[in-house]
């Protein structure tokens, strides 16, 4: 009974906790300064390159929006036509 309360105890060596907290440095180190500088002209770029892409699609959508609209406006001039050469009918309703 003794052992198995002693196993629910905490180890005793200490193991991290949180894998996001920094390690206490040991000074300055320049390789890691200038892999930090690399990494973030690399996401420079990228994020360039995304920036670039999305506004090629939004230039894309919108073309493909007003070409739309275009064919909208001609389709509903085409209905108005229509209309407009349908004879009268030869008798008239009767309101009610």
């Amino acid at each position: 009974m003794a052992e198995l309360e002693n196993h629910s105890s905490p180890p005793s060596d200490p193991a991290p906790a949180d894998p996001t907290t920094p390690h206490p440095q040991t000074g300055f180190n320049p390789s890691r300064m200038i892999g930090i500088i690399r990494r973030k002209a690399m996401i420079k770029d990228l994020a360039a390159i995304y920036h670039a892409e999305c506004l090629a699609y939004c230039q894309e959508l919108l073309e493909l929006q007003k070409k739309a609209e275009e064919s909208l406006i001609e389709m509903k001039a085409a209905e108005d036509s229509r209309r407009e050469t349908m004879r009268p009918p030869k008798r008239m309703k009767k309101a009610r």
